[in-house]
């Protein structure tokens, strides 16, 4: 049987829930609020794809017309955390300004294996762009989930706010007298130093979620 998407396992999970809490399915719009998604449409595109392969079974006519077929999945624990983008493992991407970062801005979520965020708070995802980390086994089009914080241990993969510059990149973070060094984890890209007072830490790598070939 085909592998579930993180989005479909989120809404089987959510489903499942909410049928055990109410004592009867949810509709369309309680999975849009409830998985964090942007549209009825996705929710309905998703709905389709689970239908097909037999993980749910649907009476359009109705409503509330979901039913979750008991014995086909164990659904893992899913937690939602804000996607806020992409950040560059190569040289660094412009952003707008540090506000980009704020995680209270983002909109659109990602569901996520809750055993990946270990119970951490202010936790956020970004979609890697480039190879300079690919010997961290950070790759281009991967997702590192990250937690926010403001300071990190020298060696620790981070990602960094150049504030003069107004960009953001992820690499090895090290502190040294007078100035900061950022470490690609790729001998084809050269080192960051940059002042100390140039340099944001915006949150320290917790897990990747890698994109498979």
């Amino acid at each position: 049987m085909a592998t579930l998407s993180l989005k479909q396992r989120a809404i089987i999970d959510f489903i499942a829930r909410f049928v055990d809490e109410k004592g009867y399915p949810p509709s369309i719009r309680d999975i849009v609020g409830g998985c964090g998604l942007s549209s009825t449409s996705v929710v309905d595109y998703n709905l389709r794809i689970l239908e097909e392969r037999g993980y749910i079974r649907r009476q359009r006519e109705v409503s509330r017309g979901i039913e979750l077929l008991k014995g086909r999945i164990k659904a893992s624990r899913q937690v939602m955390v804000p996607l806020l983008g992409q950040i560059a493992a190569g040289q660094p991407i412009p952003v707008p300004d540090n506000e980009s970062w704020d995680i209270a801005a983002s909109a659109e979520h990602l569901a996520v294996d809750e055993a990946l965020i270990g119970g951490r708070e202010g936790v956020y995802a970004l979609k890697v762009k480039g190879n300079s980390m690919i010997d961290a086994l950070i790759a281009d089009g991967d997702i590192v989930l990250l937690q926010a914080a403001d300071a990190v241990d020298n060696g620790q993969t981070a990602a960094v706010w150049l504030k003069d510059e107004k960009e953001v990149t992820l690499k090895k973070f090290y502190a040294e007298p007078g100035r900061i060094h950022l470490q690609p984890a790729n001998r084809r890209f050269k080192p960051i130093y940059t002042a100390t007072e140039n340099a944001q830490v915006q949150g320290r790598v917790v897990a990747v979620i890698r994109k498979l070939s």
